[in-house]
C-alpha cells in the first residue's frame, strides 16, 4: 500500500501543461521526517535526473527549431509568406464555412431588398416632386419667375457711357442711391 502511495506522488495522474510548473500539478510533498535518509537520496538522484533531461529536451528542441529555420530559408519560405499561406487557408476554410454561407445568402437578400426598397423610395420621390410642379401655386409661382425673367431681358440694362456718370440710365435722372445728388453739378 505504502508503494502504491509513494507511486501515485511521484506520477500523478495529469501532465503539466508546456509553460505549467510541473511543483503545482503535484500533491503536497510528505514532510521530510517521515522519509528515510535513503530515500530522500534517491529522490534527489531522481530529480536531478528529470532536470538532466529537462535540459537535454530543451537543447533538443533548440537544435530542432535551428534546424528547421535553416531548412525554410533554403526553401525560401519567410515569414511573410508562411503568414500569407495561413492567412489564405484560414480564409477558404471561413469562406467554405456553412456559417459564412448562410451570412453571405442572408446579406444578399438584404441587399437586393435594400436596392427595391430605394428604387421605391425614388420613384415615390418623383412622383411627388411631379405632384408639387403641376399644382396650381407652383405653376402661379413658375409663371412670376418667367414674367420676371422677360422682364429682366426686355430692359435696358445699366451702363455708363464713356465719359457718362455713375449710375446714369440714358433718358433718365442719375440714379441716386439714397444721397441728395441734386446739389451737384
Amino acid at each position: 500500500m505504502e508503494d502504491a502511495e509513494k507511486d501515485s506522488q511521484q506520477h500523478p495522474d495529469s501532465v503539466p501543461e508546456v509553460g505549467e510548473d510541473a511543483v503545482t500539478s503535484v500533491g503536497p510533498s510528505p514532510p521530510p521526517s517521515t522519509m528515510t535518509e535513503e530515500e530522500q537520496q534517491e529522490l534527489q538522484e531522481e530529480l536531478l535526473k528529470v532536470e538532466d533531461e529537462i535540459q537535454t529536451l530543451s537543447q533538443v528542441l533548440a537544435a530542432k527549431e535551428k534546424q528547421l529555420a535553416d531548412i525554410k530559408r533554403k526553401l525560401g519560405i519567410t515569414p511573410l509568406n508562411e503568414l500569407k499561406q495561413n492567412i489564405t487557408k484560414t480564409w477558404q476554410e471561413v469562406t467554405t464555412s456553412t456559417a459564412y454561407r448562410r451570412t453571405s445568402e442572408t446579406l444578399s437578400q438584404a441587399s437586393l431588398k435594400a436596392t427595391a426598397a430605394f428604387s421605391n423610395v425614388g420613384s415615390a420621390i418623383t412622383r411627388k416632386l411631379e405632384d408639387v410642379r403641376n399644382a396650381p401655386t407652383f405653376k402661379s409661382f413658375e409663371e412670376k419667375v418667367e414674367t420676371l425673367k422677360d422682364y429682366a431681358k426686355s430692359t435696358e440694362p445699366i451702363c455708363t457711357e464713356l465719359g457718362g456718370g455713375m449710375g446714369h440710365r440714358p433718358g433718365n435722372k442719375p440714379l441716386s442711391f439714397g444721397a441728395d445728388t441734386d446739389h451737384l453739378p
